[in-house]
């Protein structure tokens, strides 16, 4: 599906630039797009690197696992679902951990880890659990405190302080966190009645 969405943007796009005589505007973006995309991805790699070697560290010495024990109070009211002290819960705390960085490419073996163990908590395979969905909308409301990824493209482009969006990052996060799991909250109950 997403294959013919993008598809789609890409024959509109070039469909316009014709009528609209833009054409080497495409051209242009063809040539120095590629070059420029592996320019931000070698100026990311090294905080990917060091961060992903942190937090393998920081799983090594047990530190998320202390994590993990200190938000299970939260965990128990976001995730009733779970069983306490179940590897799944590990599993999405080193996720959301990781994806508050803003590693969010570290935390995504994580995030498989995190959802094949709630799939072996899930009764019916075909039909995401209510702690899967929950966890999916924590992800998609983007968890992040330090956005270490556009922090280093901010760098790239020379701007002057680079971290001057944590506070705005910080904000945005706990808003759209809190709406989704409101959110969440809302359509299980109008589930539960419906069932």
């Amino acid at each position: 599906m997403m294959n013919k969405i993008w598809g789609m943007f890409i024959i509109i796009g070039i469909i316009f630039s014709i009528t609209t005589r833009n054409i080497e505007i495409i051209n242009n973006e063809m040539i120095t797009f590629p070059n420029e995309i592996l320019d931000i991805f070698l100026s990311m790699l090294p905080l990917m690197i060091i961060w992903s070697g942190i937090m393998n560290i920081a799983k090594d010495a047990g530190i998320l696992k202390k994590l993990t024990n200190f938000l299970s109070p939260v965990f128990s009211k976001i995730f009733p679902d779970i069983p306490k002290n179940h590897e799944s819960l590990g599993y999405i705390a080193s996720n959301l951990i990781i994806n508050m960085l803003g590693i969010h490419n570290a935390s995504t073996p994580f995030g498989l880890k995190a959802m094949k163990s709630l799939n072996d908590l899930n009764k019916n395979k075909k039909v995401a659990s209510r702690s899967m969905i929950t966890f999916l909308v924590l992800n998609t409301s983007g968890v992040t405190i330090i956005a270490t990824d556009i922090i280093a493209i901010r760098a790239k482009y020379g701007a002057v302080e680079p971290t001057m969006i944590l506070s705005t990052t910080i904000t945005a996060t706990i808003l759209t966190t809190i709406f989704g799991l409101i959110v969440d909250r809302i359509f299980y109950n109008i589930k539960g009645k419906k069932s």
